[in-house]
């Protein structure tokens, strides 16, 4: 029998698939994009499935959607409902997924999701998240001044499961990206010299990336009793 090490196990593990959720005015194939800047250790590390917003952006001259309108809080409730719909809807359909990743306005929308989760108000049809990534994110009352009713009280509670956080030092959502790192129990954090942006990965970076990832593999391979510890 063969002896596995610390390493090897983790490599041997399970891809974690993540629903990725993309910013404003922007598409899947936009994100998609952006996030090849990382390197492919880590990208191989992951099981990425990007899908469009369902409500396209009439103004832009390229493919655009958006998971709601903040300028307007009837429209805003009415749209953020039907993305949260559609967003379990999709994870019905291809999932199981085990985490979520969102970049600006879709990173918004992946942090809310575990409390709402928790609260029985979103995602009732598919197994809890087991983690999420936020890149360049904040609370959603940031985008609009007030948060839509159906995630008024994502936050009410700590959000205990592993979280990465990412965002700039020149990112306007900055300072709202700092805060929201109150909401959650041992964040990980990547803060990086760019803008609002998915920056490519220093060394620093790096390490936080993969001992982010190392965490939430380990937890898949955990008996349950154990895994409700940690």
């Amino acid at each position: 029998m063969v002896k596995r090490t610390g390493s090897n196990l983790i490599s041997s593990m399970k891809k974690s698939k993540i629903l990725c959720l993309h910013g404003t005015h922007s598409s899947a194939a936009i994100l998609k994009e952006g996030l090849e800047v990382w390197p492919s250790n880590v990208l191989d590390r992951m099981d990425l499935v990007f899908i469009d917003a369902p409500f396209r952006v009439e103004d832009e001259d390229f493919p655009a959607f958006t998971w709601f309108n903040a300028q307007d809080v009837t429209k805003m409730n009415i749209m953020f409902n039907e993305s949260i719909a559609y967003i379990e809807e999709t994870m019905v359909k291809l999932g199981p997924f085990d985490g979520v990743l969102g970049m600006s306005m879709g990173a918004c929308v992946a942090a809310a999701l575990p409390g709402m989760q928790a609260q029985g108000v979103a995602l009732t049809k598919v197994e809890d998240l087991k983690f999420v990534m936020v890149m360049s994110g904040s609370k959603l009352e940031c985008i609009g001044g007030e948060a839509p009713k159906l995630a008024e009280n994502a936050f009410s509670s700590i959000i205990q499961i592993p979280s990465l956080h990412c965002f700039g030092e020149n990112d306007f959502t900055k300072l709202n990206a700092i805060e929201l790192l109150d909401s959650f129990l041992d964040p990980f954090v990547i803060f990086h010299s760019g803008g609002h942006e998915i920056p490519k990965l220093d060394e620093k970076g790096l390490k936080v990336m993969n001992s982010f990832l190392d965490k939430v593999q380990a937890s898949f391979a955990a008996p349950k009793a154990i895994r409700s510890l940690m």
